[in-house]
């Protein structure tokens, strides 16, 4: 059991190496929603641990812009990434490809300053163009910040994390009108 834990820790820190790499930017992200801090209707806290999110759900008004502060309490690098259960799923697969070798040119995600892939189609099978997603990944101990204006379907989008495994350990959460 114990070779178990140390082989999943060594496992989760080389994908933190991986992302950490990949998206150099971490900790603001607003993508290229045009929005600033004068925008902003509120700001909600979430912390981010190893493996959860609090809180779990949140409650918005459609047409709101929110200011996310995302604490990471945890010892992994986590990201807070905004979209449809479909385009999270998606974008768990990349993930998991790109750490497993698959080569996916990230040059037009941004993932640190927000996921904007509805430019993205990386050519091996993923065909990104229907995934508008907002994200920001956080470094153990740092605090992040996403600005986002809340669509009128809020209700169908959750937020998580799709670093290998961490949605799969219950890393996600959902929102409400």
């Amino acid at each position: 059991m114990r070779n178990i834990s140390l082989t999943t820790s060594l496992f989760a820190l080389s994908l933190s190496l991986i992302t950490s790499a990949a998206w150099a930017s971490p900790g603001q992200g607003s993508g290229d929603n045009g929005l600033t801090e004068a925008d902003v209707d509120r700001t909600i806290s979430l912390e981010a641990g190893d493996m959860w999110f609090d809180p779990e759900e949140l409650e918005l008004a459609a047409g709101e812009v929110v200011k996310f502060e995302i604490t990471n309490t945890g010892n992994l690098e986590h990201e807070f990434v905004i979209g449809s259960k479909e385009a999270q799923e998606e974008h768990r697969k990349m993930m998991l490809d790109m750490a497993n070798g698959g080569g996916h040119d990230m040059s037009n995600m941004a993932h640190g300053e927000g996921h904007d892939m509805s430019n993205m189609s990386n050519g091996d099978g993923h065909d990104m163009a229907n995934m508008s997603m907002e994200g920001v990944t956080i470094a153990p101990g740092e605090t992040g910040s996403l600005l986002w204006r809340v669509p009128d379907n809020v209700n169908a989008l959750e937020y998580a994390c799709n670093i290998p495994g961490h949605y799969e350990s219950g890393m996600y959460g959902n929102f409400s009108l």
